[in-house]
């Protein structure tokens, strides 16, 4: 029961601040950059929740399960993005646009705009899928009458309603109120688990000596293949730029990164070792639930109600973040800019709502294809990294690329990730067994960042010679 009143209760709070904040959209900004308004303390949980979805809690968790502390791979190539991106988020505030296209196009040029948009639509809506799937898990744990793939229906209704409402200012503040329970409710819960557990020696001596080892059971290239999609989502990440385009000054833009490197490394970190720890008292041929039944059937009933709706609510978040992300590149990027270029602010409004619901619906038919949450988040995160990434920094860090290098990287990075993933599920048994062992991140990177650096230096000479392109490029250079 107690359990239930905990859904309950994040679920009502949900529905009240997105009713609140829904009243004060009337325009295009107030729902796509909450009126450039936010400071750094709300900037700094809207990017720890927005961060730290089912990717880590069941994805990162499943792994833990499995492998040990090996898992922190995944989050430490996060980490790694964090120390660029304090370099950049001051300089992306200044940019002050809506979306990364708009920074890609005043690079590049249109076509780039329309590319980057299709990239960031494929992987953000098989993130959001992963979270429809992981509320739905979370769901059927709590009311075991609700089949796993009714709870994912009802996520994905609920997810619609809130990004539809208010946009950015509904998640926001959503994600301020989640963050800070769900980063408290973790500090408390280890602990507490590790004592129930029996405490650290026996947890150490209950489990193979790889769960404690750097690489684990993995090879270098294995774990490497962990790090690198989620280091290369996180320094292109749209939704994490849209919130610096959304602060209220570079000052805060700059301030809420040092917030959130502080908050992820601690939290990503308690969130493996509540796995791993679990995995010494529970056992489950489902290893990505292991923290919501770690919440329901080994810590108190009270602290376990919390985590549990804190873990429900962190799904909810992550899937309005990357529902509302693809939606506005649609809006912004393709409806504004090439189809509807005189649009009313109204009609802008009501074009977006449509959009999150059909963008809401490609998310649940995604959701159906995939059985493993770790498998489908590092297709996602390579997908984007491998096709926006590399076009992204080079805005910040490379002035010599072009629009043509930019164009071939992103068109390789999108075309490789998909290729490879396809004829690894359905190719040839003998291509299977050839790409298996591969991760799709090294051949994508490999041909997105190569193409962008010998593209653009063979048509140097034509891009140094552009007015347009220095009077364009002025406000983000690098330096």
């Amino acid at each position: 029961m107690v359990y239930a009143v905990a859904v309950a209760i994040v679920i009502l709070a949900l529905c009240s601040i997105t009713v609140y904040k829904a009243v004060g959209v009337k325009s295009k900004s107030d729902f796509l950059v909450a009126g450039r308004s936010l400071s750094w303390p709300v900037l700094v949980f809207t990017l720890l929740s927005s961060w730290i979805g089912a990717g880590s809690l069941l994805a990162g968790a499943e792994n833990a399960y499995r492998h040990g502390f090996v898992a922190l791979w995944q989050p430490l190539g996060g980490w790694v993005g964090l120390v660029l991106i304090a370099m950049i988020a001051g300089r992306a505030r200044h940019f002050a646009q809506y979306t990364i296209p708009d920074l890609l196009e005043v690079r590049y040029n249109a076509a780039t705009r329309v590319l980057g948009s299709i990239a960031i639509v494929i992987s953000c809506t098989i993130i959001t899928s992963y979270q429809f799937i992981g509320g739905g898990d979370i769901l059927h744990l709590i009311f075991p009458q609700i089949p796993r793939t009714t709870g994912l229906y009802i996520i994905a209704a609920f997810v619609v309603f809130f990004t539809a409402s208010a946009g950015m200012a509904s998640i926001a503040y959503l994600d301020l109120l989640i963050g800070s329970l769900v980063t408290l409710t973790a500090i408390i819960a280890v602990p507490v688990l590790l004592s129930r557990a029996g405490g650290w020696s026996r947890v150490y001596h209950s489990l193979p000596a790889t769960h404690f080892q750097v690489l684990g059971d993995y090879s270098i290239w294995g774990a490497i293949g962990l790090a690198l999609p989620t280091m290369l989502l996180l320094i292109g990440n749209q939704g994490m730029y849209q919130k610096f385009f959304s602060a209220r000054s570079e000052s805060d833009a700059r301030k809420s990164v040092i917030g959130w490197i502080v908050g992820t490394v601690v939290l990503e970190t308690l969130l493996v070792s509540l796995a791993v720890i679990a995995s010494t008292m529970l056992h489950t041929d489902r290893p990505r639930e292991i923290i919501p039944l770690t919440a329901r059937q080994a810590l108190p009933s009270l602290l376990g109600a919390i985590l549990l709706g804190g873990v429900f609510a962190k799904v909810i978040s992550t899937a309005n973040n990357y529902l509302f992300s693809p939606a506005t590149n649609l809006i912004h990027d393709v409806y504004e800019r090439f189809i509807n270029r005189k649009s009313s602010e109204r009609q802008t409004l009501i074009v977006s709502r449509l959009i999150v619901v059909v963008l809401g619906l490609f998310a649940v038919l995604q959701a159906t294809q995939f059985e493993s949450i770790l498998k489908a988040s590092l297709y996602a995160y390579t997908v984007y990294g491998a096709a926006v990434t590399p076009a992204v920094m080079a805005v910040f860090f490379w002035p010599r690329a072009t629009k043509q290098g930019a164009i071939v990287s992103i068109l390789l990075g999108t075309v490789v990730t998909i290729g490879w993933e396809l004829t690894q599920q359905y190719g040839p048994v003998n291509a299977r067994a050839v790409l298996g062992p591969i991760d799709a991140v090294y051949p994508a990177l490999f041909c997105s960042v190569l193409s962008l650096i010998v593209v653009s230096l063979r048509t140097q000479e034509s891009k140094i010679g552009s007015d347009e392109y220095r009077a364009d490029s002025s406000r983000i250079a690098p330096g």
